[in-house]
């Protein structure tokens, strides 16, 4: 058996390469993956819900570990990477177990495609549309046992435009904007060794649940 010393993962700048275990699915978590492996970090491991899903797939053709949750809607600290400095989800529903995120020396980030703390929900861009808000955002926020409730690590507002649907807006300005702020992100960890983090105020929050149900 092969051990790492603490000089394996040393790139020629004499720092250390970030490890990063990716949860995720779809479009989203692909172009995450994408996103990550051009800003200097080692993806270990990929963790999806679904083994068929387009993100598993990428990762297999990278040739990385693709790990299945046992349950789609939480993920447990064995399915986090062995020396994950930081867990990143990419469109995943499901909640990051608070052994997890201890699992991971930075512990976890994901985006929601609100300003948050408003709109906290599985919902976000439908109920910015349904309230007519005039301008939309994305958040870039710490993993905690509250859904959405976590330390802003980053945030960025974008106008609206009149008779836009959630998916236009999703596709034109907030996916993008996702994968600017999680490299913007990802960017300043690797330089400082720690995760920006400003409090959620909350009294703005505001729920954003399916609109199906």
């Amino acid at each position: 058996m092969a051990f790492r010393t603490a000089t394996d993962d040393l790139t020629n700048d004499g720092y250390h390469t970030m490890r990063i275990t990716l949860v995720g699915s779809r479009h989203f978590g692909v172009t995450t993956f994408d996103m990550l492996r051009n800003h200097g970090v080692e993806i270990v491991r990929v963790v999806v819900a679904d083994g068929d899903d387009r993100l598993a797939a990428a990762a297999r053709a990278a040739g990385i570990e693709v790990t299945v949750q046992a349950n789609p809607k939480l993920v447990v600290a064995r399915e986090i990477a062995d020396g994950t400095d930081l867990i990143v989800t990419a469109h995943s529903h499901a909640r990051i177990s608070k052994e997890a995120l201890a699992a991971a020396r930075l512990g976890g980030i994901g985006y929601h495609p609100s300003l948050l703390p408003r709109h906290r929900g599985i919902a976000a861009i439908e109920w910015t549309i349904k309230e007519g808000d005039p301008i939309a955002g994305g958040t870039v926020y710490h993993l905690a046992e509250r859904m959405d409730a976590g330390a802003i690590a980053a945030q960025e507002w974008v106008f609206v435009k009149k008779g836009e649907t959630a998916r236009e807006l999703w596709e034109r300005a907030l996916a993008p904007l996702g994968q600017k702020l999680l490299g913007e992100v990802i960017d300043y960890a690797k330089a400082h060794n720690s995760l920006p983090a400003r409090p959620q105020d909350e009294q703005f929050a505001t729920k954003a649940p399916s609109l199906s149900d």
